[in-house]
C-alpha cells in the first residue's frame, strides 16, 4: 500500500464493503497504475469526510454490467 487510505476510511466511518466498491471502481479507472488508483481512493475518502461529497455519489459512477 502506497497511500493509507485504509486509516482515512475508518476515520471517515466508510464501512468495509462500501470502501471495496471504492477500490474497485479507482482501479478500473488505473487498471495499470497502483499509485493513482490509491491516490484517487484517498482523495475520494478525504472529498467524503470533508463533507464535499457523499459515497454514494461517488459509488454511482459504478459501471454496471
Amino acid at each position: 500500500m502506497i497511500f493509507d487510505y485504509l486509516t482515512a476510511a475508518k476515520r471517515a466511518g466508510i464501512p468495509a464493503d462500501k470502501l471495496e466498491r471504492l477500490c474497485a471502481l479507482a482501479r478500473a479507472e488505473f487498471p495499470s497504475d497502483k499509485m493513482m488508483a490509491e491516490l484517487h481512493i484517498l482523495r475520494a475518502i478525504l472529498a467524503v469526510e470533508r463533507g464535499d461529497t457523499t459515497l454514494e455519489e461517488i459509488l454511482s459512477q459504478e459501471v454496471t454490467g
